[in-house]
């Protein structure tokens, strides 16, 4: 009678456990991700969750060696270990966990109860408000009072912060961003690559990048896919970014000293920690990666940083207009 009890009380544990780890994924799948082709999986065993690189998701032209990919899940990581620690669950975090199993790029385990501080609980909150705006922002300054903390969750994370508020420099790094796109557009194969994640505004896609996430219209946005994998768009994107970049009110660049998948794991962590603290605060925020997905392009903006290594993410920073989300996989589509 009470091994039978005690088995009873074990098995509706797990299910409570199984219950919060499933809530805690609901979260996690709200990471940003490259093209928006959120390429993650989640496996729930029985004290945790494991993440896994959803190799159906790659992106070969312009990210051959799964860099975004990796960058992108480490982003995943971080909102489900907030989500799990906002739901008074500790957690230890084991990153590659087998040399075995390269695809599996995560082990969370649920090490006990947790106390979630102010902080985090912030952080949280912000996950459901993040968004990826690609629009005009203010010419408002970004407050220095959070360089600071930003400074902080990055080395928390092993990864370095350049800061840019400088006209001069943010027209050197616009200029390769310009370049970036100018390379991008005229080849084939990436432009190919990137209408495959390009939507109309009514589609029934969770995932990729619907035509109004770039303003587009309802009609403009049936054309988006044709318009992008046939014509050369670089010369119009370039002047588009430049004039992005150039008239928001700070560009960051995130780099680590090394370039492995552990480093990029590490780079995700942060991004994320980054984007939620600045959605706290009412910031907006968009990628301009090309010059750091050109390869010929990417020590160049290296010598834009002080600290040297391997720059790993560009974005803009700014106040703007709120825009809508863009859509996201169930949680039953990325389980395993």
């Amino acid at each position: 009678m009470t091994t039978t009890y005690q088995d009873a009380t074990l098995r509706q544990r797990y299910r409570d456990l199984k219950k919060r780890l499933r809530g805690a994924i609901e979260f996690a799948v709200l990471a940003p991700s490259s093209h928006n082709t959120q390429p993650w999986k989640f496996r729930i065993v029985r004290d945790g969750i494991e993440l896994y690189s959803d190799r159906n998701r790659t992106l070969p032209v312009v990210d051959p060696h799964d860099r975004e990919l990796t960058i992108s899940c480490g982003a995943a990581l971080y909102h489900l270990r907030l989500a799990l620690n906002c739901d008074s669950l500790a957690t230890l975090i084991h990153v590659l966990p087998s040399a075995d199993q390269p695809d599996l790029l995560a082990r969370l385990r649920v090490s006990g109860p947790h106390t979630p501080d102010e902080d985090e609980q912030e952080l949280f909150r912000a996950i459901a408000h993040r968004r990826t705006n690609r629009q005009p922002f203010e010419q408002r300054h970004v407050p220095h009072s959070i360089f600071d903390e930003w400074y902080l969750d990055l080395k928390a994370h092993n990864c370095w912060l350049q800061l840019v508020e400088d006209k001069v420099q943010k027209h050197i790094i616009a200029d390769l961003i310009s370049e970036g796109d100018r390379l991008q557009g005229s080849d084939r194969n990436f432009r190919r690559e990137l209408s495959q994640w390009v939507h109309p505004n009514h589609t029934s896609c969770r995932d990729g990048m619907p035509g109004y996430a770039h303003g587009a219209n309802l009609i403009a946005s049936y054309l988006g896919p044709l318009m992008v994998r046939t014509f050369d768009w670089g010369e119009g994107q370039a002047a588009k970014d430049r004039q992005l970049a150039e008239g928001s009110p700070l560009l960051a660049i995130i780099g680590t000293k090394k370039d492995t998948p552990e480093a990029w794991m590490s780079t995700g962590q942060a991004l994320a920690k980054m984007l939620l603290r600045g959605t706290s605060r009412g910031l907006s925020a968009s990628f301009l990666n090309q010059p750091i997905e050109v390869a010929s392009l990417r020590p160049e903006i290296e010598d834009q940083c002080d600290a040297k290594g391997f720059p790993q993410i560009l974005l803009r920073w700014g106040y703007g207009r709120e825009v809508p989300a863009t859509p996201r996989r169930s949680v039953e589509e990325v389980l395993m």
